[in-house]
């Protein structure tokens, strides 16, 4: 019939999702979110063109989008025996990669904030106060995500 719209099936449903919503939460490009979604439902690992194909981003975007990917500790990176190039597949441990990846990205700010303990003590009260208000929060929150990687990966 002409005009008829073929609902979506699960999986596309799934990938518009995460375009959308872990592209906006994780502040990367919907076609990342949709990466991230295909290589979290594909079965096999999936080469660049493979995915450029599936997502339809040029090879350059491809690259920048696996490069994140692999940053965020999601996906795994890896040449099959016998092969040529490398393919992209979901980590199995996904998200033990994703909480390693904020704990190291916290751990970068609390070094952060412990430089700023050398100051001269030139600095108004008000500055040296919110300093070590930034301090103390990424001590914090070290502590924290370290608790919660290591009980997540007693968990698993």
């Amino acid at each position: 019939m002409a005009g008829t719209e073929v609902a979506p099936t699960g999986a596309e449903t799934l990938l518009d999702d995460f375009a959308v919503v872990i592209g906006q939460t994780m502040g990367w490009p919907p076609t990342a979110g949709r990466t991230a979604g295909v290589l979290m439902l594909s079965e096999l690992p999936m080469s660049a063109q493979q995915l450029q194909a599936e997502v339809g981003a040029s090879a350059g975007s491809m690259s920048e989008i696996t490069r994140l990917l692999i940053d965020n500790g999601v996906v795994h990176r890896f040449k099959a025996p016998g092969a040529r190039h490398f393919v992209y597949q979901w980590r199995p441990d996904a998200w033990v990669g994703c909480l390693e990846h904020q704990l190291r990205q916290v751990e970068t700010l609390c070094d952060l904030a412990h430089g700023t303990e050398a100051t001269d003590g030139t600095l108004p009260e008000t500055t040296r106060l919110r300093l070590r208000d930034m301090v103390d929060y990424y001590d914090f929150m070290v502590v924290r995500l370290t608790g919660v990687l290591e009980e997540y990966r007693a968990r698993r």
